[in-house]
């Protein structure tokens, strides 16, 4: 029996070793993720700075992506005092899953950009764990967490500061002073020369109008819509009223404008006194022409329709913005037989406008309108080197669309380089 025993672990001794050898080994080789026990190690390469081209109050914390990142590990951003060594007594103010979190969720330009794309990025701002204040220095550190193994990397001390300049803006600033010497050059080019200008028939029946309240003797109407100077509608409605009122002073022709708005109602008095004074014809300028009515858009409405069916004028000009009041205005102007010029960037009243009135400017024609009646080189100028310029964004969006295209179905990263050059990067 005793030799039976020594022959068997003669014989099988060797392979009972091999087989634990092996088995080591795979256990050693194995990844991470099916391995019986990952093993993680602590934040490498870590960051600390204060945030660039902000306005303080907060620090940015970069660190390398390591292998063992998984949504079972989570990494850890701690902030305690600048003095402080002791990691573990610091804050947590941000905890999140290893796999998320990058320099590539946030909108930094490549020019800005001093790491790569696929490392983990935190802004520490204020919250309820922390303060964070500008010119005060803060220790923060980062932890791998798994289960309840925690690895701290080294203490890093940083101190946020507000920055003089957005470099993240650069290039919209350099599109915005091209542009600005686009319009610059337009106007120019427009002192020395004739610019054609596409004929809008709503601006030619201007004079069309005015003359027939004239041979009638019936008053002009205008109205400058239902905002305030805010809106760019309502400052494009009170320099066309300069130019009928030019127009009116000359043909010696009554306007009457009524207002919602008081502010409005001031400054069109006074681009009404000027129009006259240009015209030669002080005189026959009149404070009452503009008058306030009231606020409410429906007695304003009331008002208005009741002006026209008492004065009948021969003309009604609707500028501006406009909202439901727009349709009761034109009906009643129309039911008088006047010749009615509406002119818009309300596209939700642009129907009602088509409908009842003889001619209808539509969106940008409104604020075409006053180079247009004026042939003053500077507005003409300037409205050259605007087409020019929006001819200019809707070419990038359009190359941009394909390159965003491009960058998402082969995945290329090139796209995007050119793609930041005309981003609005926060």
């Amino acid at each position: 029996m005793k030799g039976d025993v020594y022959f068997v672990e003669r014989e099988c001794g060797g392979s009972v070793w091999l087989a634990l050898f092996v088995i080591f080994c795979v256990s050693c080789w194995l990844p991470p993720e099916i391995s019986a026990e990952a093993s993680i190690s602590a934040p490498q390469d870590v960051q600390v700075f204060d945030t660039p081209n902000d306005g303080g109050g907060s620090l940015t914390v970069q660190w390398a992506p390591a292998p063992s990142d998984a949504p079972d590990v989570r990494y850890q951003v701690l902030v305690g005092d600048a003095v402080a060594t002791d990691p573990s007594a610091f804050a947590i103010v941000a905890e999140f899953p290893a796999n998320t979190k990058y320099v590539k969720d946030d909108k930094t330009a490549w020019w800005t950009r001093n790491v790569d794309k696929a490392w983990h990025q935190v802004l520490v701002r204020s919250g309820k764990d922390v303060e964070v204040k500008d010119g005060t220095s803060y220790a923060v550190a980062v932890a791998t967490v798994q289960d309840d193994q925690r690895i701290f990397s080294p203490v890093l001390v940083a101190t946020p500061s507000p920055d003089w300049f957005n470099w993240n803006q650069l290039n919209n600033l350099i599109i915005a002073v091209s542009f600005g010497g686009l319009v610059f050059y337009t106007i120019s080019h427009a002192k020395r020369n004739e610019i054609f200008l596409r004929r809008i028939p709503g601006l030619d029946a201007v004079d069309e109008a005015i003359g027939r309240a004239t041979e009638l003797g019936k008053p002009i109407l205008y109205l400058t819509g239902a905002h305030d100077l805010h809106d760019p509608s309502t400052i494009a409605a009170a320099v066309i009223l300069g130019k009928v009122a030019k127009r009116a002073a000359l043909y010696e022709t009554e306007l009457i404008v009524p207002h919602r708005e008081p502010i409005t109602m001031a400054v069109c008095q006074e681009i009404t006194k000027q129009a006259y004074l240009e015209a030669g014809k002080p005189d026959l300028f009149k404070e009452d022409a503009n008058f306030f009515i009231t606020s409410d858009q429906f007695s304003y409405t009331a008002a208005v329709d009741g002006i026209m069916l008492r004065k009948k004028p021969a003309a009604n000009f609707f500028m501006g913005s406009y909202f439901a009041e727009s349709l009761l205005l034109t009906e009643t102007g129309a039911s008088t037989g006047a010749i009615q010029i509406a002119g818009t960037d309300s596209d939700h009243q642009l129907p009602f406008f088509v409908t009842t009135c003889d001619y209808t400017l539509i969106g940008e024609e409104l604020y075409a309108a006053s180079a247009y009646l004026s042939k003053e080189p500077v507005q003409i100028g300037t409205l050259r080197g605007q087409d020019i310029g929006k001819a200019v964004i809707l070419s990038a969006i359009a190359v941009g669309t394909v390159l965003a295209t491009v960058g998402a179905v082969t995945g290329a990263q090139w796209p995007q380089f050119l793609l930041d050059l005309f981003r609005d990067l926060k």
